[in-house]
């Protein structure tokens, strides 16, 4: 997902324009690997499939735009942190209420910035501490950056804070927060 080599030096949308800020949504199965092991090719790529299309309705209804994906995952971006955020709980809610023989769990990274836009895709700081935190969640949780849970401040979501975490590639640590999805 993460080019971490990319130049710095584009900074233009791929209609030529400049950065944007951006929510940056990044989605991978837990145990995907062993899914597929377990599952053999053809059973686990059906629940792949499932898993692409619930994701894929779910960025539409919540005006995402599917950046890629790379098989076990997605990265998105909204033009709205709260649009991202509900996607984020839509997601969750859509993985936890699916019928199936095996469960999806989807480990969830939101973060904002101004990442390098090129090529219909995505580059830069905010990209890879999005994929980062991402990383730092179990299945079926979502977490945030301390900028997510800022531009969230009097909205209706509810935050557990994780702490500081050192992430690879970041010289300090980065605050956490765990976006709460499950009604009651």
């Amino acid at each position: 997902f993460v080019n971490e080599d990319q130049p710095a030096a584009a900074h233009a949308s791929p209609s030529g324009g400049p950065s944007t800020m951006r929510a940056i949504l990044f989605t991978d199965i837990e145990g995907h690997t062993s899914m597929m092991q377990r599952l053999g090719d053809e059973r686990g790529r059906a629940v792949l499939r499932e898993h692409e299309r619930i994701t894929r309705e779910t960025l539409r209804a919540h005006v995402g735009t599917e950046v890629k994906t790379m098989g076990d995952g997605f990265m998105a971006s909204f033009g709205s942190v709260s649009s991202a955020a509900e996607c984020a709980v839509a997601l969750q809610r859509a993985f936890a209420a699916r019928a199936g023989s095996e469960p999806i769990a989807v480990r969830i990274g939101l973060n904002a910035g101004e990442p390098i836009a090129e090529d219909d895709d995505l580059f830069g700081a905010s990209v890879i501490l999005v994929a980062r935190i991402a990383g730092q969640a179990h299945g079926g949780e979502i977490l945030c950056s301390d900028v997510v849970r800022g531009l969230l401040a009097g909205k209706e979501f509810l935050f557990s804070d994780r702490g500081d975490v050192a992430l690879r590639g970041f010289e300090d640590p980065v605050r956490l927060y765990e976006v709460s999805w499950r009604e009651g």
